[in-house]
């Protein structure tokens, strides 16, 4: 049986032109534009489709770029010191980007005013790092102690690589757990000691190597594994992959082999497995050696062999999209 609709009336009213940006309303309300049409048919095709296309490199012109990535992607618990132009806000001592927050907060405002922007959230568009801006804006607006919740970022609004200092450093300080989500962690008790311990439980140990960029030593139950976020271009780095592999010089030592690798927004990230006895200070040397040998190999610019073809063909065979 169809159900009875309640009769409509239609009220006539006068579109009014509103001065500044066009706020974000529902797709079926009228545009605030004033224009008479709905927001989905009016200036909300430009925030839909705004919203649809990717940023294939959303953290591209960033200082460490790999490690955004690997923050983003790999790293389970990290913090890094952000450095904003012109300086920090009148009531805000610092801005720290952490992998994640607690109850996936997008961000939050410490008692302190500090503020902590959390990266390893849904975002709402295809430009991650216009999403984040967006988040670190409202946060340092926010009331000091109170959390930052999700919000949809206007398409013209800035970019992290508007907000944030050019020269300033990103040094990831990798965490064995999420102690950093509270001030005096060490005393903690009840909920919010619970809270941490099933956090802490659930982290995979992992190691940010110093003598290369953007590696990871990571430990599992079976065995261990490095994850080097790399930002040559694709191409030249599978070629460049493809060469060593070949000849048998991929490894990172002993019982270690090159397994594939991820594609993460818009960098590669190559894999390999390492022995369970293999710590993250044993990886430094080979990381190192095969630094050497990848860019003799990223120089040479000729044409790949029969072999090369094959090992090329198997790594991306075992190539992992991320997003």
């Amino acid at each position: 049986m169809a159900k009875k609709r309640r009769p409509q009336t239609k009220v006539a009213t006068t579109p009014q032109a509103v001065d500044g940006p066009i706020p974000v309303v529902g797709a079926r309300e009228s545009c605030p534009c004033g224009s008479g049409r709905r927001y989905k048919a009016c200036h909300g095709r430009a925030a839909a489709h705004a919203a649809a296309e990717l940023v294939q490199r959303p953290f591209e012109g960033l200082p460490g770029e790999a490690d955004w990535v690997a923050l983003r992607e790999l790293v389970p618990a990290a913090t890094v010191e952000l450095s904003l132009k012109g300086g920090l806000p009148e009531g805000v001592p610092s801005v720290t980007l952490a992998t994640v927050l607690p109850m996936a907060w997008p961000a939050l405002r410490r008692d302190n005013g500090a503020v902590l922007l959390g990266l390893q959230n849904d975002t709402a568009s295809g430009d991650l790092s216009r999403d984040l801006a967006d988040t670190l804006q409202r946060a340092l607006a926010a009331a000091p102690g109170s959390p930052v919740t999700a919000g949809r970022a206007t398409t013209d609004g800035p970019r992290l690589q508007d907000l944030l200092d050019p020269e300033g450093p990103f040094e990831p300080n990798v965490h064995t757990g999420f102690e950093f989500w509270v001030e005096d962690a060490e005393n903690a008790t009840g909920e919010v000691a619970a809270s941490l311990d099933r956090a802490n439980a659930a982290a995979i140990p992992t190691v940010r190597l110093s003598g290369v960029d953007a590696a990871y030593w990571c430990e599992t139950p079976e065995k261990n594994h490095l994850r080097w976020v790399m930002t040559h271009p694709e191409e030249q780095l599978l070629d460049a992959l493809a060469r060593l592999h070949a000849a048998g010089t991929s490894s990172l030592g002993e019982d270690t082999r090159l397994v594939g690798s991820f594609r993460a927004h818009g960098l590669t990230v190559p894999v390999w497995d390492l022995p369970s006895t293999m710590r993250a200070e044993d990886t430094e040397k080979p990381a190192a050696a095969f630094a050497e040998r990848l860019a003799t190999a990223l120089a040479d610019t000729s044409p790949l062999s029969g072999d090369e073809r094959r090992a090329r063909s198997g790594l991306t065979s075992r190539q992992i999209t991320l997003n």
